[in-house]
């Protein structure tokens, strides 16, 4: 056993103890009302036990003790959809007159960031993203990487970041032929060859899906060879759908069909399939999602910023449709996202009965975390309970009013800040301890990221000249 949780030097890691009980927290399980004075027992990665304080001390005077004095103790947050590829992006300044539509804002902006990209960006762009979830709580996440100029074992740059950072990730390729077929080829080779090697890695902290950008960007003989590359895999997908109009515009003029419909036909969607956005779907297509099980991601702040709509997640979740939370690589403080959600659906409908704290909390919490059980299946992720993954945060937050398990979802929305966030635990490492990283060195990579992120607006800004 580990001897101690004294506070280490900065970026110096706490090994995981064989037992690890956390003690004097306010337990939340969601759908149970606050559990005072409760602790929690963690064993080789997972929740051992749950209890009060004073009877699992008693029980296991031997394990090693990090006391929550008082804190909430609930599950780490989980990102259904990111981007780590684009950190390099704040404060980017785009030649040229304000982009007018989402088209225009991937040819300009994303189209070129992610051709500016080599592998040593690739590998801290991650980090800067990975700081920024352990530090707001974010203990799972799900990406989605492009880097057109440096394909080949870019997913070992992300994943080796993930190992070193110590949260979990699942990881894909972008496959698409706007860089030629070349390019096309090497995503899918990427793909397969992170995907074989996850058996090897055996890490409990990565998984892999197969990525694809959107169908306006992926010709029928592409996804024909994604769907081939797959067959001995037991993957799904991962794809952009309908974020905008013009998804369903180049689908409709060039294959004569929508995209859900398309997708679906050439053996893209199904159980372990996740699509993001599905701004503009239509009923039809929300039938055929259901059909097929696929998951469906929201990313609310990203369909503001990029005006393509709201999303009818209502619709989607009353047709039984799992409707995750994303963050399309905005910050990882899944709690903005959580209230940008809540808000965005009143204010596009005008009736503040829409996306109700419930409607967030479903998708949020039960369905991220059903997600996160198609990647690993064995282990249950994103809830306190015996047996299940000891991925935890602790929550600063002493409320001036009552706080039960029929408001939490509204102290969530009016009440938590990420600041609030002061301890991050994943598999029962803990990552971050009274605000103070454990496993990374923010200093050295916010230092080295400016120098690489120059280097990276000045290849951009080439490549907008072209």
């Amino acid at each position: 056993m580990i001897a101690t949780l004294a506070r280490p030097a900065t970026g110096a890691r706490i090994n995981v103890m064989d037992e690890l009980l956390i003690s004097n927290g306010r337990l939340v399980v969601w759908g149970e009302e606050i559990r005072e004075n409760g602790a929690l027992l963690l064993q080789d990665g997972r929740i051992a036990a749950l209890g009060d304080s004073a009877t699992l001390a008693r029980q296991h005077p031997e394990a090693g003790t990090l006391d929550a004095r008082g804190q909430l103790v609930m599950p780490g947050n989980i990102c259904a959809h990111t981007h780590f590829y684009g950190a390099f992006a704040r404060g980017l300044a785009i030649p040229g007159p304000p982009m007018k539509d989402f088209p225009d804002i991937l040819e300009r902006l994303w189209w070129r960031l992610d051709r500016a990209l080599l592998d040593v960006d690739v590998k801290y762009s991650a980090l800067v993203c990975l700081v920024d979830a352990i530090k707001h709580g974010t203990t799972t996440l799900i990406d989605h990487h492009a880097s057109p100029n440096a394909i080949d074992s870019s997913l070992d740059q992300i994943a080796e970041a993930v190992e070193t950072a110590g949260v979990r990730a699942v990881l894909c390729y972008e496959v698409t032929d706007r860089n030629g077929p070349a390019g096309a080829q090497k995503g899918i080779g990427e793909n397969v060859r992170f995907l074989h090697s996850l058996k090897e890695r055996r890490s409990p902290l990565l998984a892999g899906t197969f990525g694809l950008h959107a169908s306006l960007s992926l010709s029928d003989e592409t996804l024909a060879d994604c769907v081939a590359a797959v067959q001995e895999l037991n993957t799904g997908f991962h794809i952009h759908v309908a974020e905008h109009e013009a998804d369903e515009y180049n689908s409709l003029q060039r294959y004569g069909r929508r995209v859900v419909d398309r997708l679906a036909a050439a053996g893209i969607l199904g159980p372990k399939s996740i699509v993001a956005h599905a701004v503009h779907v239509d009923p039809a297509e929300m039938a055929l999602l259901r059909e097929t099980k696929s998951w469906v991601t929201h990313q609310p702040r990203s369909n503001m910023n990029n005006a393509v709509g709201a999303a009818d997640v209502e619709g989607m979740l009353r047709l039984g449709i799992p409707v995750c939370l994303g963050n399309d690589g905005f910050s990882n403080n899944m709690w903005a996202e959580w209230k940008s959600a809540y808000l965005l659906h009143k204010v596009a409908h005008r009736d503040p009965r829409r996306a109700g704290g419930l409607d967030v909390v479903q998708m949020a919490v039960h369905n991220n975390a059903a997600l996160a059980g198609v990647f690993w299946p064995d282990l249950p992720i994103g809830q306190l309970a015996v047996g299940a993954a000891a991925d935890l945060i602790f929550v600063d937050y002493y409320p001036t009013t009552p706080l039960t398990a029929g408001n939490l979802p509204w102290h969530v929305l009016f009440g938590f800040e990420s600041s609030l966030v002061t301890t991050t635990i994943v598999a029962g490492e803990v990552l971050m301890r009274d605000r103070q990283l454990l496993t990374l060195d923010e200093a050295e990579i916010t230092a080295r990221s400016r120098e690489l992120a120059a280097a990276v607006w000045q290849r951009f800004v080439q490549l907008s000249e072209n």
